[in-house]
């Protein structure tokens, strides 16, 4: 499969993902990941975006268009991929087009995950991470704690709270989502690939996304 997944910040769009490519080994791209890896390794990429992501603000196209690129030509995406944060923009929608072109490929369908405000604000405000880089295992202060003393079940490293999952940054995310990237909604529904899932449960959307691949 070749996807997009639409939907804003703390939609579900990394766990969606991951499923899907446990699916049939479809490649997860998240250029959120590869972005904060770079910040943790202080690339020259790393330094410029930080203070982008510290914020809120969508990294700039530039910074991240030839990442994308180097990254789709590599052998294992040949089986296919699910692109996690990119495209974003209209702009970036567009460069994403030239560039399957260019590598003689195309979109499968591009997924909307519809999620209410209100639970994605709760969702990411009680989300917490591994601080581990070789583990980076997700928590949730309600419904899976780490241990008591705050620490990883699997790998026993603290656990914390990033800095764009406080509620402040959190909201600014959501209003550059809402002016930059629900644009592109409209975008692809007019291409004809556009899938709206509106569903709670992961295995739910999974199921009516591999539906809509004709899959199932």
């Amino acid at each position: 499969m070749r996807i997009v997944l639409l939907g804003a910040p703390g939609a579900g769009k990394g766990t969606i993902a991951k499923r899907l490519s446990e699916y049939d080994g479809s490649v997860h791209i998240s250029t959120g990941d590869i972005l904060r890896n770079e910040v943790k390794n202080g690339t020259e990429l790393g330094k410029r975006a930080k203070a982008y992501m510290e914020k809120g603000e969508l990294v700039p196209d530039e910074l991240i268009l030839n990442m994308v690129e180097t990254r789709l030509r590599e052998k294992d995406c040949e089986k296919g991929f699910i692109l996690d944060g990119f495209p974003r923009t209209i702009a970036q929608a567009e460069a994403l087009e030239n560039l399957l072109r260019k590598l003689g490929i195309g979109l499968d369908l591009v997924v909307n995950l519809d999620v209410p405000e209100d639970v994605i604000i709760e969702r990411l405000t009680t989300r917490r991470t591994c601080s581990n880089p070789s583990c980076q295992e997700i928590y949730n202060v309600k419904f899976k704690p780490p241990s008591p003393d705050g620490r990883c079940l699997k790998c026993g490293w603290p656990v914390i709270q990033r800095d764009d999952e406080k509620e402040e940054v959190i909201r600014e995310r959501l209003k550059v989502y809402h002016e930059k990237t629900s644009p592109l909604i409209d975008l692809y529904r007019k291409t004809g690939l556009l899938f709206d899932v509106r569903s709670p449960g992961s295995d739910e959307i999974v199921s009516k996304i591999l539906e809509g691949l004709g899959k199932k």
